[in-house]
């Protein structure tokens, strides 16, 4: 039986639809996703935590969700072990999936999930509110009514990061990652390239071990509230050893180097977003999905800008002039996504290997 469910924003404007997945009511921070594919893949990110979610794309369900089979440990399908987001808003959603791969519907992974969703909304007004305003307070009402809350005064990254150590792989370059939040892809990646990784919480003080290169993973939330792994990779910048970082890690890296950052209006969650190599035209499509970036104005002398988006000119990326240091704001790795920048796996193990001798 279909039961109604009401999205409300924090500037008073609400929306009716139809509830699926959990008969829950939740609050967070509304964000939109451009993608045409790749829900399962969305859901699953970590750096979705306390968002609701509303997708440009009109149709969303007709896949499907594919089942959860593990491959080095890791849901292969998925971004992470549960759906992460708090909430999701469609306009036209449909029960009746088709696809080879799919084991059940989304509405059905949803409530395994306990996640509520809305659909029957006009997304596409919803994205230019969320353009013209920016990211907003909301909430999805299907049953009692709950106060709207700030998902990002929350340590968001403490939620999604691992509580243990873990081992991956048995190859000869060792990575050190300092997880918070990182999607499964970003290690598929780096398994494909002959490591053994190492994968550690947010906050592990891993400046006395042994590897040969640290990769600082996407999460979610404001960087800045992550002090102890800011002081650890601060440390880490002082060495020599090859450092690698991603969305968050990207963040991490310029505040850990004595740069700041500052919260993007309605952030870059999206595919085929431009990207610009800088200092040269070559244009890279690439997979988003952060609400914070890099004030380059305040990068130190001996770091620059490695790539620019090419839409807002926002950093996507830095670099030190000298040492094995290197990020990117989007994700190399994307997944449902263009897979055209890939390569920086490559020049992190070439870094590594150069740095081995």
């Amino acid at each position: 039986m279909l039961k109604q469910a009401k999205l409300i924003l924090e500037d008073g404007s609400e929306y009716q639809g139809t509830s699926f997945g959990y008969k829950g009511s939740v609050a967070g921070e509304m964000v939109f996703n451009t993608a045409m594919t790749g829900y399962p893949e969305s859901l699953s990110d970590p750096s979705y935590r306390g968002q609701i979610l509303v997708t440009t794309f009109p149709l969303i369900g007709n896949y499907g969700v594919p089942g959860d089979r593990k491959e080095d440990d890791l849901f292969r399908h998925f971004e992470s072990e549960k759906i992460q987001l708090s909430g999701f808003v469609v306009s036209d959603y449909t029960e009746d999936f088709s696809h080879w791969n799919a084991s059940l519907s989304l509405s059905d992974w949803m409530k395994e999930h306990q996640i509520p969703g809305i659909y029957g909304v006009d997304t596409r007004a919803l994205t230019k509110k969320l353009r013209n305003n920016g990211s907003m307070k909301a909430k999805i009402i299907v049953t009692e009514d709950v106060p709207f809350i700030d998902p990002n005064s929350r340590h968001l990254v403490s939620e999604v990061s691992t509580t243990e150590i873990k081992s991956y792989g048995k190859g000869k370059h060792k990575i050190l990652l300092l997880d918070c939040g990182v999607k499964n892809n970003i290690i598929r990646c780096l398994l494909k390239r002959d490591t053994t990784v190492t994968r550690v919480p947010y906050d592990f003080d891993f400046t006395n071990e042994d590897y040969d290169g640290l990769f600082i993973s996407n999460g979610p939330g404001d960087p800045k509230q992550n002090v102890k792994a800011i002081e650890h990779v601060k440390t880490a910048l002082s060495q020599d050893k090859p450092i690698m970082g991603i969305c968050l890690g990207t963040q991490l890296m310029a505040l850990a180097s004595g740069a700041d950052t500052y919260k993007l209006k309605y952030g870059h969650r999206s595919h085929n977003q431009p990207v610009l190599l800088k200092g040269t035209k070559r244009c890279y499509i690439t997979s988003q999905n952060h609400g914070y970036a890099i004030d380059t104005a305040t990068l130190p002398s001996d770091w620059e800008v490695l790539f620019e988006n090419a839409n807002d000119n926002t950093c996507e990326g830095i670099k030190h002039k000298i040492k094995p240091f290197f990020s990117s704001q989007f994700h190399p790795e994307a997944s449902s996504g263009p897979t055209d920048t890939e390569f920086l796996f490559d020049d992190f193990i070439e870094m590594i290997e150069a740095y081995k001798g």
